[in-house]
């Protein structure tokens, strides 16, 4: 049996999840359609999923067609869950890009197909919802060939369009016309079809055109498009023809291949278990087999984690009704092979996002999307529990989130809660049912705010040792330097003595509090892009431990931080907007009182007569104000499109963030935090 992974991406509200209910349906992997209104869809499985209507993790769910299995991935549609966008499109072997024929091209729809375009993943168009009023054809083929990709071939039209009697139509290749308007397309990747149209000679044949077809559709050249309505199953099954005979099926198992794996999303069982949803690339992953856990570590080293599977479910389509295959979640087996998804137990320490395998063997062959990583978010909200004493339980809940997503990250703000990061309003919310529903913790989030950054701008270094005081009050001597690194190199760390110099626990020690230390630089922000040297040690042997050594290296860093100097860097987006032209002038006017930056403004050739685009960058705290504001000033004729894209260098006044107690640039205070601490 051969595998296919696909995800299924879209809009919000275009359908993608009642598209997964169709397709589980009708081959026969469910006996009855769920619906989003009524909460009852297999992939949207969580409790707040089905209470808002929105998918808000890629949920995994199988089915059969002959003899090849089809996993498929449905995906979030709202923008605040992006990272669990780029997470399936690491272990997809396709996509089906789902749009409504009402709403037509949305402003998501066109983020999700350049990212595809760009990843060259090969990528089939459904366009959703025909029988609703307002569905159109013609005229949304045009805007679809415009804004999404100019290689769209159609290969099924609608027929009563807009009623209940609407129906999807094949367009067969067998047809002398349909085949010359395919070749026509394709002809633009493939000389031979070229040269035949040129010359005049006789036209390619059928089977000519359906070669190309799969072959670029493969390459993600091509983006063949089916019209239909899950709701009522029109073209669901042209749509799975196409998915099974044009998007590529994954490689099958190899003798003798080493392991290599991702780990793309982890859930908690009834008992608090982590199992972790792995995609196998190549090799063979059995129960009881030891493995390594690979992920890219701060300051772009490789950090390595061992782990053991105790159990393993591979995904399977299971029979549902009689003589039709349909939808497990599980086979019971004992091993999972390249192609494979499975359901693993064991790996305690596994991330979102690790490789399993070797690492020379974890990047040899992976696909281009395994690469893409999506801006990190912008936002930054505290959270707080309702219920005294319920910190250590929120912290402890937040920390086991962010296993499931590492992008909200998880950090103590004493005093105060905990503190993640997020993309936006409807992330909070969720993640706050979240704490509620899964982890019993109420919690409350204060308002959200943009999360700057701190780079150092020069060189210092700063030493304290055992003696130089009147009074040792640490049993260590450290001496650390401070430089600028390369862009995006995070924070690294480095050893300018010998590793023995130190026991090895003290290394360790010194390390982890320069890390922890640099999550609030001078003004208050993380520190990041910079290189930290231990140039110099000491330890006593009777008296120091790794605590000492733990305690004294804030003081010691952040003189050595506040002597180079930081600077705060503000996060921006990157947008591009689209508007009549009679209405340029207004927005313009907001996007600069806004600090916008424009580096573009021109016709917008895809966008019709008076349609105008304009290209930029702006201030991530006013992303929000801006899209409030551009419907009330276009008549709603806008389109805008926006995501993080790195940071600026603050000029003006210098934002702060509250520090807390045991702030080391005050070394009376951090002294008596320490003391409290202890007590």
């Amino acid at each position: 049996m051969t595998t296919l992974n696909i995800g299924i991406l879209a809009h919000v509200d275009a359908g993608k999840t009642s598209l997964t209910e169709r397709l589980l349906f009708d081959a026969g992997s469910i006996d009855r359609l769920g619906s989003v209104d009524a909460g009852d869809t297999q992939t949207d499985t969580g409790a707040i999923e089905r209470q808002r209507g929105i998918t808000v993790r890629a949920a995994v769910a199988p089915f059969l067609v002959g003899d090849r299995q089809v996993n498929v991935i449905d995906t979030p549609g709202h923008p605040d869950f992006i990272a669990e966008v780029e997470r399936a499109l690491a272990v997809l072997d396709g996509a089906v890009l789902v749009l409504s024929a009402v709403e037509g091209v949305q402003p998501q729809t066109r983020v999700l197909m350049r990212t595809l375009r760009a990843l060259r993943l090969p990528t089939l168009v459904f366009v959703n919802k025909i029988d609703r009023t307002g569905a159109r054809e013609g005229q949304l083929l045009a805007d679809i060939r415009r804004k999404l990709s100019p290689r769209v071939v159609a290969l099924s039209e609608v027929r009563d369009a807009g009623s209940r009697r609407a129906r999807a139509e094949p367009r067969a290749l067998e047809s002398a016309a349909v085949a010359a308007e395919l070749a026509e397309v394709l002809a633009e990747h493939d000389e031979g079809l070229l040269a035949r149209l040129v010359d005049g000679g006789e036209p390619p044949s059928p089977d000519e055109v359906r070669a190309a077809l799969v072959a670029q559709t493969a390459a993600g050249l091509a983006h063949p498009l089916y019209f239909g309505s899950a709701l009522t199953g029109q073209g669901v099954a042209a749509l799975v023809e196409g998915i099974v005979g044009l998007l590529p099926t994954a490689p099958g198992p190899r003798a003798g291949e080493t392991v290599r794996g991702t780990v793309f999303a982890i859930e908690r069982a009834a008992g608090g278990a982590k199992v972790c949803y792995v995609r196998m690339r190549a090799g063979s992953l059995r129960r009881g087999q030891r493995v390594s856990l690979h992920r890219a570590g701060p300051g772009g080293g490789a950090v390595e984690r061992p782990g053991r599977v105790t159990a393993l479910e591979v995904v399977r389509a299971a029979p549902t009704r009689p003589g039709v295959a349909g939808r497990g979640r599980g086979d019971g087996s004992y091993a999972m092979d390249g192609g494979d998804i499975a359901r693993v137990w064991g790996l305690a320490e596994a991330r979102v996002g690790d490789q399993l395998g070797h690492p020379a063997a974890t990047g040899a062959g992976t696909p281009p999307v395994a690469a893409f990583r999506f801006p990190p978010p912008t936002l930054e909200a505290v959270a707080v529990p309702r219920e005294p004493g319920q910190g250590p339980r929120l912290h402890a809940a937040l920390t086991a989130l962010a296993d499931q997503d590492p992008l909200i990250g998880a950090r103590t703000v004493p005093g105060r809660g905990t503190a993640v990061l997020l993309y936006g309003e409807v992330q909070k919310e969720v993640i706050a049912a979240t704490l509620s529903r899964d982890f019993g913790v109420e919690a409350e989030f204060e308002p959200s705010r943009v999360r700057y950054l701190e780079r150092p701008v020069g060189r210092a270094e700063a030493y304290e040792g055992m003696g130089d005081r009147e009074e040792t009050l640490f049993w260590a001597s450290v001496g650390l330097r401070v430089e600028p690194g390369e862009p995006g190199s995070g924070v690294s760390y480095r050893l300018g003595v010998e590793l023995g110099s130190l026991p090895l626990a003290f290394h360790r020690a010194v390390e982890s509090a320069v890390r922890d230390t640099l999550e609030q630089g001078v003004h208050g922000w993380p520190v990041t892009d910079c290189v930290v040297t231990l140039y110099r040690c000491g330890f006593n042997s009777v008296m120091s431990t790794a605590a000492d050594f733990r305690k004294l290296t804030p003081l010691v860093l952040m003189r050595a931080v506040a002597e180079a100097g930081c600077r705060v860097h503000e996060p921006y987006h990157a947008f591009e907007l689209e508007l009549p032209r009679a209405d340029l002038p207004a927005a313009l006017a907001l996007l600069a009182a806004r600090g916008a930056e424009v580096v573009e403004s021109g016709p917008d050739t895809t966008g019709g007569a008076g349609a105008w685009r304009v290209r930029g960058a702006l201030p991530a705290r006013a992303v929000d104000a801006v899209q409030r504001r551009l419907p009330g000033l276009t008549g709603g004729e806008v389109v805008w499109w926006s995501r993080p894209s790195g940071d600026r260098a603050v000029t003006g006044a210098v934002p702060r963030r509250a520090r807390t107690d045991g702030d080391p640039l005050d070394r009376a205070a951090y002294l008596r935090h320490l003391v409290l601490r202890e007590r």
